[in-house]
């Protein structure tokens, strides 16, 4: 198989502040992330071409045969049949923007090196049937398309394990599939809209309300008595409670108690306080809208419902009030009473009485603190990247300028 590259290109900047610590296609949209999705239909490893300063954990290799693909488009069994179809010099466009290309070795080092591939025959994918982020809410959006698409993927020709029959079902039972070690007593799964993927070793506790469609990682837990509707995916070990609705939690993160989170998409190692809430609407039923890196200032998203945008190793102490449309970076520590501003830069910490730096060796002892709970931690280039957008996201940190 020809090597696979999957590039970032301007879309990235739409889908920060999730982006700031990884490539595009190391978003989770469904039950994978959008580069395990590509390994799987291709059936080949993958590359990047992303950011200068992620490019030592995230690095780019090529041969003489090499696919590029756009890293915010996920694959389909019709895009896939078209680019096993392409020749060299050949690429797939949605208007101007590049979708997929085969280039060989020469074109794909003039690529890396000088940022041009010359000449290609290109080809409009008008009408071909596949799924794309281009903005960050996307990824809420199309998490129905997503799960389905991910769970016909993989459970084709296997056997679930056995559901236990301490569990209600409504719905088709053969839209409920469990991995190995997945647990789950005295739960009621409602099938009707959408499927159930249970991970390996996930626990689903007593008494959990579940409406598919809903993704559940490894090693994730649902708590007892959690609501969770579709289309939602607990990403792996993360922790999940209270009342979910069409959310997405990456990995590793916790929202472990009562409280609503609705419409939301919260990065890896974040932590909600008990009782933290999020409004995903709107009291007067208004368009959200959503804080833009690319144009620094709020935009409209032509969505009603909008929630929390969070970045990785971010937190909110409970009874934490996030408003409509909020965006977190990364690295942030919320707490405090009332409502916080809908945008929190990186690095900040307080609430709706104010924000103050949260200093680099601070943010990595409670990075270390939560990450050795799970027998892991912060390696080097992990803290070279988080000093890097520390430095790239001080212009919004704006009382530092009045200092």
């Amino acid at each position: 198989m020809a090597n696979i590259i999957l590039f970032d290109n301007e879309v990235r900047d739409r889908l920060l502040p999730l982006t700031y610590t990884r490539p595009t296609c190391e978003l989770r949209v469904g039950m994978l992330r959008i580069r395990e999705k590509w390994e799987r239909w291709l059936q080949g490893s993958i590359a990047y071409i992303t950011q200068d300063y992620l490019a030592e954990k995230f690095p780019v290799e090529h041969g003489k045969d090499n696919y590029i693909i756009n890293g915010s488009v996920m694959p389909s069994p019709q895009l896939v049949r078209l680019i096993r179809q392409m020749d060299y010099n050949e690429a797939f466009l949605r208007g101007e923007e590049l979708i997929v290309a085969r280039l060989d070795e020469e074109q794909i080092e003039r690529l890396i090196e000088d940022d041009d591939i010359g000449e290609l025959r290109g080809y409009e994918l008008e009408g071909t049937d596949y799924i794309k982020l281009d903005n960050i809410w996307d990824i809420y959006r199309l998490n129905a398309r997503a799960i389905e698409d991910d769970f016909k993927l993989l459970t084709r020709g296997r056997t679930s394990e056995t559901l236990s029959d301490s569990n209600r079902v409504v719905g088709p039972r053969d839209r409920i599939f469990l991995e190995e070690g997945a647990r789950a007593e005295c739960c009621t799964f409602n099938t009707e809209a959408g499927p159930v993927y249970i991970g390996k070793d996930a626990l689903l506790m007593e008494g959990c309300l579940i409406r598919g469609g809903l993704a559940v990682g490894e090693g994730a837990v649902i708590k007892m008595g959690a609501k969770i509707y579709g289309a939602t995916t607990i990403g792996p070990y993360c922790r999940a409670g209270g009342e979910i609705n069409n959310s997405v939690l990456m990995a590793y993160s916790n929202k472990g108690h009562e409280g609503y989170l609705g419409n939301s998409v919260i990065g890896e190692w974040c932590n909600l306080g008990a009782d933290t809430n999020v409004s995903n609407l709107k009291n007067s039923y208004e368009e959200a809208r959503l804080w833009s890196y690319t144009e620094e200032r709020f935009v409209p998203t032509g969505q009603q419902f909008c929630g929390l945008f969070m970045g990785d190793h971010s937190r909110a102490g409970i009874n934490t009030m996030f408003n409509t449309g909020t965006v977190v970076g990364i690295c942030c520590n919320i707490y405090g009473e009332g409502f916080p501003r809908n945008f929190i830069p990186s690095f900040s910490m307080g609430g709706k009485n104010g924000l103050q730096t949260f200093s680099t060796a601070k943010a990595f002892e409670a990075a270390e603190r939560m990450m050795a709970r799970r027998n892991t931690g912060l390696d080097i280039p992990e803290r070279l990247i988080l000093l890097r957008i520390f430095e790239d996201t001080a212009r919004f940190r704006r009382w530092e300028k009045s200092r």
